[in-house]
């Protein structure tokens, strides 16, 4: 039976009273009795001093069975009879698993975090925290005892008790969400007092309207602290056994600590913190200066330079959000032994992330070598290519970088020092040392780094240069180090230091990038760091659009291999971004997002971090204790926009509302593809995308005369993605093999193309294709078969190899080959030779390449010179973008209240009749502008003899380059001429709604300019081609000019 205790001074919990303890301890007597391992005449002296001395908390004995009281008893008076005279500690473990829950027992010296041995707080949130969602969820109770388990030892036991929760309401909706008497466990509502229920419901309040963790504090009558943290279940891994490696860090401990989880998806943890006795003997020579007592703990004196409790829980509080980022790191144990902070251990992780993409793995041999050879000349490609890759992958592995950082601490230190400096103190506070030292002392105090700092002015960026050629070995070790400080060179603006953050976000200048490696440099770089994810954005112009991708990894392998390519990755896609954006006044960007391999299943939780660290750094102003204001290198405020790419389709109306719950301004319009409730034109469900790559391929068949329900397809990309399902729909070929996620479906009589269309209305793999529709010479192999024979005889070892290799195989040979999805540099020089048969020829005629970067450059070059007609990403992979720009221009256009009446759906579930007469128009503009270009590369290239692939950059170039140019000229000044491109450029619905003059009064000045100059350029070199005579633009202009003045 179970007593519940009046609430104790230091708890606020009900105390742990069980009624039936003493008849427990008889139990555990007369087995002890029986089993004879503690000699007769100590059993009942053992018992009474580990029932009533050693301050054990009631639960343990309420919920461990007497036979197993009775084991632990015994092992703990073996353990101290063998340590007995000696300085070892009494080594104590004891863990007992059951179906709802689990107990574990281990010895703990206050203050100081455990390093050997079993790690039952990492146990507890990787079996039960980590894990914990409304459906399933663990709360743990944890209390220390009140004596010690050995005289002569300053060690208590550290108990867990960790139930699975029951709660009132599983599934609480509307106000339940918000009642904490619905949404708590049973458990919890019988123990809690009222102070606590509000106090919990505050926070519980707070979690829910805001990203991030709510941190309060309270002081306790018995003089030390509670520590309540609230945030969102699985936002965040590892966070309850990091709390205590933090507050040990500042040798603190707890008397009890309290995980509560509730149904509407928040946790709480809730920690009664103290100072240990070793820093409560610390001695004080002067203000802010100590020393410790000779009996202070040797691994954390060096890590406590605080004088009070109330500094110590300040700076828990502060440090509990960088944590919460990045809980545990390969420097993890730097930091339990104290010697590295908190910061200074998540700083060398940043770095080490930063060092693995960005060290300049080619060197100047690799350079000279460009120089020497021909760009034009396919076997000089290939061997630099080749060369490339082979530098990257192995001259600085991720292990490596990280065997150096480790043995080079002091020089982190340094480093980070130096990135402190630049990015916590404010530009304003000038560059005294007593002005740096009176700012850190009044609002950092993180650790010794930091009091060094306060002593002493940090190293110059020269000075650390120096010192660090002068301490490091090798070239290795030296080129790693100076990437940090490369990094910390760089860094413009960061949230490091921000109170309250979901992932760290740093706005980087893009200057350090190697020209050799990325020859164009970006407007733009954000590293993005969260505990599942790391991410970055590019872009390659102020005002700039581009998609943000969650990049997978199947295994291990695929894994590093993503990791290796990714900003390669991003920069290529923000580069091709930027040259599909010719027809649109933005420029280029890409954002990616790579998951970890432990967090797989959270694409949105990584998604919600990097769109909320992101905006940490757009948005500027004040949150006492939430938001701070940034040390900004940059100078300027920016807007990113961002749309939907793999993995992200359904996440922009929550990054949408999320921008406008912080008060973005620029909230409708920082994403595009939304749903159309919030004004949205999804791109797959009016085939934006398709409409421009089946331009490309009418545009073939056109010029050529072929008969579309003649000729046979391969399609990577299958029904269940956006453009592969409209490409199925919009098509009239014969599909004779589709590949997706799910596998390899093959007929070469055509696959049955009602069956197709019934998966792409559906959005379904081919994995659901009905087989029995398949000729006698088809098949369908999927990922997960094994040991398959084919129609013709061929074997196939396993699935998931077939399919990933599949469009360089001799069966896929077809007339055209239309990439709709697929990872990038799919063909690259190494494999296109695979594209060839034996005679030379090549097993494509035509190439539309719809999935973006599928096909190397040099590739492209290659199958171009052997005959293919090819179209590559950037011409043919643009209609997205200028239904995206589209989308925004009426979001910048119309007011909130014209927006919502005539732009998003209506309760009734109908759409507005403008909305569908502006959707036509988009898709309307989509075709002519892809229909222009596809004349435009046909015509150059039969007239230069130039490959199409050359002739697209060009193109992009030519188009960039003089919209650049035209933005700077008088031309936007002629209101005449101004008014005639505008009508020309701007949509017809949209004018005819509002009219001009309205449009120009409410967009920004340079997004009309760009309009202008985008219109005037595109149609130009479209019409002129991208080496026009000089006189060209002249003869262009006047039958503009002649329009104005007849129209004035």
């Amino acid at each position: 039976m179970t007593v519940l205790d009046p609430v104790s001074a230091n708890s606020d919990y009900t105390d742990n009273v069980y009624s039936g303890k003493q008849d427990h301890r008889a139990q555990v007597c007369a087995i002890l009795e029986q089993e004879g391992s503690i000699p007769q005449h100590l059993i009942d002296a053992e018992v009474d001093w580990f029932y009533n001395v050693l301050g054990l908390d009631d639960m343990y004995f309420m919920v461990e069975a007497p036979t197993t009281v009775a084991s632990h008893l015994t092992s703990l008076y073996g353990s101290q009879l063998s340590s007995a005279g000696q300085d070892n500690l009494v080594n104590v473990t004891f863990q007992t698993r059951y179906e709802s829950g689990a107990v574990f027992i281990h010895n703990s010296v206050p203050g100081v975090s455990k390093t050997e041995g079993p790690h039952f707080e990492q146990m507890i949130d990787a079996e039960y925290l980590d894990i914990s969602v409304p459906q399933k969820a663990y709360r743990v109770e944890s209390y220390r005892s009140r004596g010690k388990v050995s005289k002569s030892l300053d060690a208590s036991l550290r108990t867990y008790f960790v139930n699975a929760c029951d709660f009132v309401n599983p599934t609480p909706e509307g106000d339940a969400v918000n009642d904490i008497a619905q949404v708590s466990d049973r458990t919890f509502l019988a123990k809690a007092t009222p102070h606590v229920l509000d106090l919990y419901g505050g926070v519980i309040a707070k979690v829910l309207c805001r990203s991030g963790p709510v941190i309060v504090s309270d002081e306790l009558p018995s003089g030390g602290y509670r520590l309540v943290i609230g945030y969102r279940q699985r936002s965040t891994q590892g966070f309850y056994s990091a709390l205590s490696d933090l507050y040990h860090y500042y040798s603190m401990y707890s008397s009890r600590k309290y995980v509560e989880q509730f149904s509407n998806g928040v946790t709480i943890i809730s920690l009664y913190l103290d100072l240990a006795k070793h820093a409560k003997k610390l001695t004080h020579s002067g203000a802010g200066s100590c020393t410790t007592s000779s009996n202070a703990s040797p691994v954390l004196s060096a890590a406590m330079p605080h004088t009070s409790i109330e500094e110590c829980v300040a700076q828990i509080k502060k440090e509990a959000s960088l944590l919460f980022c990045i809980p545990n790191t390969p420097f993890q144990t730097l930091f339990k032994t104290g010697e590295l902070s908190v910061q200074e251990a998540v700083y060398a992780n940043v770095g080490w992330i930063f060092a693995q993409h960005f060290l300049n793995r080619l060197g100047s041999e690799y350079a000279t070598l460009a120089e020497i050879l021909d760009p034009n000349d396919a076997t000089d490609v290939e061997v630099l290519a080749k060369l490339k890759k082979r530098l990257r992958q192995e001259t600085f592995t991720r292990e490596l970088v990280l065997d150096i950082l480790l043995r080079h601490r002091e020089l982190i230190k340094d480093l980070y020092a130096h990135f402190a400096h630049v990015h916590y103190v404010s530009a304003d506070a000038g560059s005294a040392v007593s002005k740096v030292a009176d700012r850190l002392k009044a609002d950092l105090h993180v650790s010794l780094s930091m009091t060094r700092l306060q002593e002493q002015e940090p190293l110059s960026s020269d000075e650390l240069r120096l010192k660090i050629t002068r301490i490091t070995t090798n070239d290795h070790d030296a080129m790693v180090m100076r990437a940090l400080l490369d990094f910390n060179e760089h860094v413009l603006k960061t949230n490091f230091y921000q109170p309250t953050k979901v992932a760290l976000s740093f706005r980087m200048d893009p200057g350090f990038l190697p020209a050799i490696e990325y020859p164009t440099k970006p407007y733009g770089l954000f590293l993005v760091i969260g505990n599942e994810f790391r991410g970055f954005h590019v872009r390659f112009q102020d005002v700039a659009r581009g998609g943000i991708r969650i990049v997978r990894s199947r295994n291990a392998e695929a894994f590093s291999i993503n990791q290796r390519t990714l900003f390669d990755e991003n920069y290529s896609l923000a580069s091709t971004q930027h040259r599909k954006n010719k027809d649109i006044p933005e420029g280029g960007s890409k954002g990616t997002i790579l998951l970890n391999m432990d967090a797989q299943d959270k694409p949105f939780v990584a998604f919600e971090k990097y769109v909320d660290a992101v905006l940490d750094l757009l948005l500027t102003g004040e949150t006492p204790g939430i938001k701070n204001r940034l040390v900004d290198r940059l100078g300027h405020n920016e807007i990113l926009f961002f749309g939907p790419d793999e993995g992200t389709a359904g996440y922009m109306d929550w990054a949408s509302q999320h921008a406008r719950k912080r008060g973005a301004p620029f909230w409708k319009a920082f994403t595009t593809g939304k749903s159309q409730t919030l004004g949205g034109i999804p791109h797959d469900t009016y085939g934006m995308t398709t409409r421009s790559v089946h331009q490309y391929v009418l545009g073939i068949m056109r010029q050529l005369g072929l008969d579309e329900s003649e000729c046979t397809k391969l399609q990577t990309g299958g029904p269940d993605g956006d453009l592969g399902s409209n490409e199925i729909k919009i098509s009239h070929d014969r599909t004779t093999a589709i590949v997706d996620g799910s596998g390899v479906l093959y007929d070469p009589q055509g696959i049955d193309r009602a069956e197709l269309a019934r998966l792409a209305d559906a959005r379904q793999m081919i994995q659901e294709f009905d087989a029995s529709k398949l000729s006698s010479d088809g098949f369908r192999v999927l990922v997960d078969d094994f040991q398959i024979t084919l129609p013709d005889g061929t074997h196939v070892q396993d699935g998931l190899s077939f399919r990933n290799s599949f469009h360089v195989n001799p069966l896929a040979a077809a007339d055209f080959f239309v990439p709709c999805g697929g990872r990038p540099e799919s063909i690259d020089i190494n494999n296109v030779g695979k594209l060839f048969d034996t005679d030379g020829t090549t097993r494509f005629k035509y190439v539309v390449e719809g999935a973006n970067l599928f096909f190397t450059q040099d590739a492209r070059l290659r199958l171009e010179k052997a005959g293919v007609h090819l179209f590559k990403d950037a011409s043919a992979n643009k209609g997205g973008v200028t239904s995206s720009s589209l989308e925004v221009l009426a979001a910048l256009s119309l007011t909130d209240d014209e927006f919502g009446r005539l732009m998003c759906k209506q309760s009734d579930g109908s759409l507005p009749a403008f909305y569908q007469e502006y959707v036509a128009g988009v898709q309307n503009a989509i075709e002519a502008n892809a229909a222009r270009e596809f004349e435009c590369l046909w015509n150059e290239s039969k007239v230069t003899g130039k490959s199409k692939s050359v002739l697209s950059d060009d193109l992009s170039v030519a188009i960039v380059e003089l919209r650049k140019n035209l933005e700077s000229t008088t031309l936007w000044d002629n209101v005449a001429l101004r008014h005639l491109i505008m009508r020309e450029a701007l949509p017809a619905r949209l004018l005819k709604e509002i009219g001009l003059d309205t449009i120009l009064a409410r967009v920004p000045l340079n997004y009309l300019k760009a309009i202008f100059g985008a219109y005037l350029a595109s149609h130009f070199v479209y019409e002129y081609g991208t080496s026009p005579s000089q006189f060209a633009f002249f003869e262009f202009m006047s039958r503009y000019y002649a329009k104005a003045d007849s129209a004035v």
